[in-house]
């Protein structure tokens, strides 16, 4: 079971999602990315605007990046394809996140979950903000299917990582034993 602190965090970043969303206006056709790392918290790499970025240097991944491409590929590439490539099933993440919808959108699909219900179709995305396998390492998972998207890094498991950090442990072990 998750503990209400971190329903409250689930609460507050999808509030703070659309808050940002309808404040700035920004139309999921017209998103722009600003993947420039800028500042490091907890072991992960974040833009000027605090949004979660990768970092890749000489083929080396971030370790945020790395954890991502973990995670992704033990919760959502049944359905989202390896890579997040797509399936017949459900969109390629990769493309979703670099060209159809900002970081607040993919944050509120993942938690919330997603259905697109029709007589042609019955698409339906589970709601992720309540499964620690998911939703502690959901940054990661954004990060590395930016990375995908933008082609900063290939297909596969990356080559090399950094060093998981002892910040990127203790928030880890605090999300998970939450």
């Amino acid at each position: 079971m998750i503990g209400i602190n971190t329903m409250r965090t689930v609460g507050g970043v999808l509030a703070l999602g659309l808050t940002v969303a309808a404040a700035t206006g920004v139309a999921a056709q017209g998103i722009e990315l600003d993947l420039e790392p800028d500042h490091m918290e907890n072991g992960r790499w974040y833009n000027a605007e605090g949004l979660p970025t990768f970092k890749v240097e000489n083929g080396v991944v971030d370790y945020a990046t790395f954890s991502g491409y973990r995670r992704y590929h033990s919760e959502c590439h049944v359905c989202h394809g390896p890579d997040g490539e797509g399936s017949t099933y459900a969109p390629a993440l990769k493309d979703s996140v670099t060209k159809k919808m900002d970081y607040w959108e993919f944050m509120e699909i993942a938690a919330s979950g997603k259905q697109d219900v029709n007589t042609a179709a019955n698409l339906v995305m589970p709601a992720f903000g309540t499964n620690r396998n998911a939703w502690c390492y959901i940054d990661d998972i954004y990060v590395y299917l930016l990375a995908r998207g933008t082609g900063a890094i290939p297909r596969g498991r990356p080559a090399e990582k950094e060093a998981k950090s002892d910040e990127f442990a203790a928030q880890e072990a605090s999300c998970m034993e939450g």
